[in-house]
């Protein structure tokens, strides 16, 4: 079922409960249904809702769409001179292919301690915006990740947006 709208895809969660799963790059959700892990009775296209797709310079952080795709962060002049070492851990994501269709929110959400994005992101003190039945919240990164492919996202909510702290100056280096 594609969803039109963010609260399109909460009204489609909302109706379908743990019956459902986002799909947005697949890159995440492909995998663990070919290996048997994952068997959604109902899957919920948001990969065309561009009202979640921005970088934007939000004063003392940059607001980042969850459907932002990884090349889209990859290449932001803004990201690479306030949080550069969001713009290097997401270079280093797949392959080209994979970053031109891959979500930085499909990344978070899936919770895979071996990926890259997460762990910049966990160590630049993002929040991330969730949107679910009961509003929205923000998550620190430090309480996002919950366990071994588990996040503070609930089978019925949505993650809609990821706030990244400016550090221009800032120090670092992403091996």
């Amino acid at each position: 079922v594609r969803a039109e709208s963010a609260g399109h895809a909460l009204e489609l969660l909302a109706e379908h409960g743990d019956e459902a799963k986002l799909l947005a790059g697949g890159h995440s959700l492909i995998p663990l249904m070919k290996f048997r892990l994952a068997a959604p009775a109902v899957v919920v296209d948001i990969g065309r809702i561009t009202e979640l797709s921005y970088v934007r310079d939000a004063g003392d952080h940059l607001a980042i769409g969850a459907l932002t795709r990884h090349r889209d962060i990859e290449i932001s002049e803004l990201v690479g001179s306030q949080a550069g070492l969001l713009a290097a851990a997401t270079s280093k994501v797949g392959d080209p292919q994979v970053r031109h269709r891959g979500t930085i929110g499909g990344a978070l959400a899936h919770g895979d301690p071996a990926s890259d994005v997460p762990a910049a992101l966990l160590a630049l003190r993002a929040t991330m915006v969730v949107d679910g039945p009961d509003g929205q919240r923000e998550v620190s990164s430090d309480d996002f990740f919950t366990g071994f492919l588990e996040t503070a996202v609930g089978e019925q909510d949505l993650l809609t947006e990821i706030r990244v702290p400016k550090v221009p100056d800032a120090g670092w280096s992403f091996q």
